[in-house]
């Protein structure tokens, strides 16, 4: 799947320079929201990339920020990106949101404390999840989950972007989702793609004891300069996005504390294939 501009991302860069021509102007968000005639939830939405702006809006907060017809014309060109359709679109999928960012990330870091990272996932092995923890999901909708993630593991393993970085508790190893022959496979898979120039796994053994994030699973989502990080944490609740700067410094340390506990990508992969011979 060729590398494509993501609506997603564009719709947030697109926000985040709004919000900081608005700041430079110091003007507050009911200040816009009155010049614009509009409800000042409009105006967040924009800003927080949540809501594709049309052109007139973009226009007009243009105008009111005063910015050169040069830079309009940018932001414009960022508008209508924004309101592309993706690629993931065309399926009868949930989690866009997610894949709009992932798809346009520099970087993706990512750690689970129970099952493969989704990237990474054999089909047999996806297919067996899904259908465990989203029981609501028709048959058709978890086939064409599958086959959305089989294509953006292409994209990782193949075109060799963007960079991933897994952390896994070692309970991941042992957890036989969907029988021994799935179970298998799937740590064949995972230690064959280990072994790619811009994919790293670490293991954190059980040998390290408790640690900061045994109760928990996240990808943070690093991107080019000039656009902000972000946090996806995942429950039986739904996906929750953190977006602010002390957020993300938050899950930057403990993502550096787990790599310093987990062992060595060598030796994970060597942890992954001994485990693999015992099943």
């Amino acid at each position: 799947m060729p590398r494509a501009k993501s609506p997603t991302v564009r719709r947030r860069a697109l926000g985040n320079l709004l919000r900081q021509y608005r700041i430079e102007k110091d003007l507050k968000v009911s200040d816009v929201a009155e010049r614009l005639m509009a409800h000042p939830s409009k105006i967040s939405r924009i800003e927080s990339g949540e809501r594709s702006p049309i052109l007139r809006d973009v226009r007009d907060l243009c105008q009111i920020y005063g910015l050169t017809a040069e830079r309009t014309a940018q932001l414009l060109q960022l508008a209508r990106e924004a309101r592309e359709q993706g690629w993931w679109q065309q399926y009868d999928i949930e989690g866009g949101e997610y894949l709009g960012l992932e798809s346009e990330a520099l970087k993706i870091n990512n750690f689970e404390s129970s099952i493969v990272p989704g990237p990474l996932q054999t089909a047999d092995y996806a297919r067996t999840v899904l259908r465990a923890v989203r029981p609501e999901l028709t048959g058709d909708q978890v086939e064409q989950t599958v086959e959305v993630r089989m294509v953006r593991q292409h994209s990782i393993t193949e075109n060799e972007e963007p960079e991933l970085w897994a952390v896994l508790d070692e309970a991941v190893l042992h957890r036989q989702v969907g029988g021994p022959d799935v179970m298998r496979r799937q740590l064949g898979f995972l230690a064959e793609v280990a072994g790619h120039r811009h994919v790293t796994v670490q293991v954190i053994p059980f040998a390290a004891g408790a640690h900061q994030a045994m109760s928990s699973a996240f990808a943070w989502l690093e991107f080019a300069e000039g656009l902000p990080g972000v946090v996806l944490v995942e429950g039986l609740v739904g996906s929750l996005y953190l977006e602010k700067p002390a957020d993300i410094a938050r899950y930057r340390r403990a993502f550096d504390r787990l790599r310093a506990i987990a062992i060595s990508p060598d030796d994970s992969i060597r942890l992954i294939e001994a485990v693999s011979r015992t099943i």
